[in-house]
């Protein structure tokens, strides 16, 4: 706590269940967190109609959690229902005049309009991974491991592998060629055995898991032969791509640490590579892409080699390596258009907005899409490359789905209306979008600021930070949140009861280059409390009845790691923490999710230190204000482990104050509305509490 005095204010509050302001008559904790949902039931994409006339997209109409398939024209127009049997998955075949789809565990065909359904394999087995020839005569699939093919034709079935009884199985990455399929396996036989128990049923169930990092193979198959030749081999982490006529293979392969990047190029007639990229790092690679064009044998790659992510083009022997796009700014998404053409959304506007681009690879020439400002994503091109569609949002407009036409110029054009007219009734705030300049005179930050929605001039009013959690992610930006819409509602519920909420993107935030987000590597905590620091400093230096000497924090998951390391480090500008399915002990983490803690803190054994600053559970010793811990008990991400030991930390250590509550029936994240009106609820009483007496 601070050494000085807090003001001591009264501030008429409604009651915690209650409403809040005229124009705020539906936003309650009630209506945030049950059903039907208060913004409605955020459309996601499923698929293109097989001629590519119609988007297939998942919401609900009444705004519950359950959603429907709908069918509406890329163009716009009348939407559909779509029937619970209609098929989600399938692929078209090359000649566009059949359908390839699983059902049951079989494998069925059927012309481009769904019509004369007929099922290839009748077995036991399950088939899946299903894959077309490039001639559309045959597919490839999976059937207990191994590989088949079946001619469309004439029915004819030929085992392409014939795996050993302990050997991993195989799995179809695509056809090189017509006489050739590229395979992989994911072998995970060095895994070890973790457990998450379950205690509410009439025993207790131990919850076993095995986790770890695979090796995965990759091998070449040749259909006439039978004969499969082992091509390349990783632990870690690799993404693949075939070119257009078959004859190039790129693997694209990372280790476990995410240090060291490689793209190598088979040319699959000798089976030799040709290393045609690298990348390497001191924290951990992001965003990593490969494609090659869909005519010529042209790959893109996306890298943050310079810094920020950028779309680079070689050549499969490595020659002719062009960085197309530069700047301080990122590239998350880009696809070919055609062998000279690549579209590709960018944030070089702002951190906070991204808009979609064409670009010519051979002139560099680029034309801007989208004039609208706002935040795009989730991006989906059709097949014949002619529409994108994606989500598109603004500051308190909930994400809905638009579509651009690329080879014209019209505007993008929006086509689901899922908002509800009790959402579009509340007088939403729109929030501060911040952009400042960190301690250190060099980092900029994006920040978020509500203010209460009642306040006069002499009044003063208590502060909460959110935290977001996942660390490499951007939740700051002009636009509705889809990973925290619950959280975006509290905020706004918060500020009807007299407090101010802010928001920063901390280090380790995506969408602001890589030295932002690796600046963590090896002391998580350190960067991300100053930055949030940094973020309470602007707010007392501009918003003078922001009550910075009361500030509660709060976040899941990461967010709540966040929570309890800054309020155990920082005492003097955080006075309460409530911490959701917290991180406390970074080692626990280490066992069941290597994939995220070795590349940022190494491996317990050979960096011991790295843990142990970056744990909450280190400085329970120097808490001194109050936390809540709010966890799931059957958690198997962050298990419920680190709460115990937390606890029994805190009572160890005697004088602590603190509360906590397990939900027995949730993992990680919640899916039980009662819980999380409960968790919230929770959360409001303890900064009311904490932060205003």
């Amino acid at each position: 706590m601070r050494s000085f005095l807090k003001i001591i204010f009264i501030l008429l509050f409604l009651p915690t269940l209650g409403f809040g302001q005229s124009g705020l008559d539906t936003l309650s904790l009630e209506s945030i967190f049950y059903d039907p949902l208060l913004a409605g039931n955020r459309p996601d994409i499923v698929t293109f109609s097989p001629d590519q006339s119609h988007i297939y997209y998942q919401t609900n109409d009444s705004s519950k959690t359950m959603e429907e398939l709908f069918k509406r024209p890329v163009t716009g127009g009348e939407r559909n229902l779509v029937s619970d049997d209609a098929e989600r998955n399938f692929q078209v075949s090359p000649d566009r005049q059949k359908l390839l789809y699983h059902d049951q565990g079989d494998l069925w065909i059927a012309d481009i309009d769904f019509t004369n359904k007929r099922q290839l394999v009748d077995s036991k087995a399950e088939e899946y991974g299903g894959m077309w020839s490039p001639d559309s005569k045959q597919i490839a699939f999976v059937q207990d491991g191994d590989i088949w093919m079946i001619n469309i034709g004439t029915s004819k079935l030929t085992q392409v592998t014939n795996k050993e009884e302990d050997e991993t199985g195989f799995n179809v990455e695509g056809w090189a060629g017509k006489d050739k399929l590229v395979l992989t396996q994911f072998d995970t036989s060095d895994y070890e055995e973790y457990y998450f128990p379950e205690y509410v049923g009439q025993y207790v169930k131990p919850g076993s898991t095995r986790r770890g990092i695979a090796r995965q193979l990759v091998s070449v198959a040749d259909i006439q032969t039978k004969e499969v030749d082992l091509l390349f081999e990783n632990k870690g982490y690799i993404d693949t791509d075939i070119s257009a006529k078959g004859n190039y293979l790129a693997i694209d392969k990372t280790g476990p640490s995410m240090k060291k990047r490689a793209v190598k190029v088979f040319d699959l007639s000798s089976k030799e590579p040709t290393t045609v990229f690298e990348d390497s790092t001191k924290g951990w690679l992001y965003n990593t892409e490969i494609a090659f064009a869909p005519s010529g044998d042209k790959l893109m790659i996306l890298s943050e080699k310079d810094g920020w992510n950028h779309i680079y083009t070689v050549n499969p022997d490595g020659s002719n390596l062009k960085q197309h796009t530069r700047g301080e700014y990122e590239v998350p998404w880009a696809e070919w258009l055609n062998g000279e053409a690549i579209i590709f959304a960018s944030t070089e506007v702002g951190p906070g907005e991204r808009h979609i681009y064409r670009m010519n690879i051979n002139s560099n020439e680029t034309e801007k899409l989208t004039t609208k400002a706002g935040y795009r994503q989730d991006f989906e091109l059709s097949e014949d490359n002619s529409y994108l569609v994606y989500q598109y949002s603004y500051f308190n407009e909930p994400f809905e789905l638009y579509s651009l036409n690329v080879g014209n110029e019209s505007e993008e054009k929006r086509l689901t209306q899922t908002i509800p007219d009790r959402f579009n009734n509340i007088d939403w705030q729109k929030e501060d979008y911040i952009r400042f300049t960190a301690r250190d005179g060099e980092t900029e930050l994006s920040m978020s600021v509500l203010e209460p929605t009642k306040k006069t001039e002499q009044s003063s009013h208590p502060v909460v930070v959110f935290v977001h959690g996942a660390g490499s992610l951007q939740n700051v930006y002009k636009g509705w949140s889809n990973n925290y819409y619950r959280e975006y509602m509290f905020h706004q519920y918060l500020t009807a009861q007299g407090y101010y909420v802010i928001e920063v993107d901390y280090r380790h935030s995506t969408g602001y280059g890589r030295v932002f987000r690796e600046d963590v590597t090896n002391w998580m905590g350190k960067y991300e409390t100053r930055d949030i620091i940094d973020g309470i400093d602007y707010l007392a230096e501009h918003y003078p009845q922001a009550d910075t000497s009361s500030v509660g924090i709060y976040g899941g998951s990461y967010g709540g790691f966040m929570a309890l390391y800054a309020t155990s480090v920082a005492p003097d500008y955080f006075d309460a923490a409530a911490a959701l399915r917290a991180v406390t002990n970074w080692e626990n983490y280490y066992y069941t999710n290597p994939w995220y803690t070795q590349p940022r803190l190494g491996t317990p054994d050979a960096d011991s230190a790295h843990y142990a600053r970056s744990s909450p559970i280190t400085y329970v010793e120097q808490l001194e204000d109050p936390v809540l811990i709010l966890h799931g008990l059957t958690d198997n991400n962050v298990g419920f482990q680190d709460a115990a030991q937390y606890i029994e930390k805190l009572i160890q250590a005697g004088g602590k104050e603190f509360d906590m509550m397990m939900y027995p029936t949730e993992r990680h994240s919640f899916q039980d509305p009662d819980a999380w009106f409960d968790e919230y609820s929770r959360i409001f009483d303890f900064f009311e509490k904490h932060l205003k007496n």
